[in-house]
């Protein structure tokens, strides 16, 4: 029989220690092998998937720009409609306000005039006018005659 040294066991030790090292490492790459196998998968789907959603995303963006060109392009043209009506306005008033501002006191002065000649009407009160809680002047005035009148 063979007796077996220190030494020998030892180096048996070290030999079953590698091996169980060498299956764990062998155990780790095969999975390590299998994530980055499923990783690649991953990534060639979401790639696959993604550029569609690129060209969409892209069609979309285009098609928003086309639409602000055009709200642009009409705001453009409200704007100078706005300011036309406005000038147009501004003229209207000019060239029609003061002669119709004249006609329609004439016609007011003749309606008064003609009103003042009736005989079977009244006179009306004349009006107060206040300022501020005082009464104007002229109107004290009218109001004091009116007052001598009347004793």
């Amino acid at each position: 029989m063979h007796t077996v040294s220190g030494g020998e066991v030892a180096g048996i030790l070290v030999a079953v220690f590698w091996a169980i090292l060498v299956s764990f490492l062998a155990v780790a790459l095969v999975r390590l092998a299998q994530t980055l196998k499923a990783t690649t998968k991953l990534v060639a789907d979401v790639t696959d998937q993604a550029v569609p959603l690129l060209a969409d995303a892209s069609s979309a963006v285009r098609s928003a720009q086309t639409q602000i060109d055009r709200v642009d392009s009409i705001a453009s043209d409200v704007q100078e409609v706005t300011s036309n009506a406005s000038a147009l306005s501004t003229t209207v008033a000019s060239t029609f306000g003061g002669p119709l501002v004249k006609v329609a006191a004439f016609g007011y002065g003749v309606r008064r005039a003609i009103g003042g000649r009736k005989d079977d009407v009244p006179a009306k009160e004349p009006r107060r006018t206040v300022i501020v809680g005082r009464t104007v002047p002229a109107a004290r005035r009218a109001k004091r005659n009116n007052r001598t009148k009347k004793d």
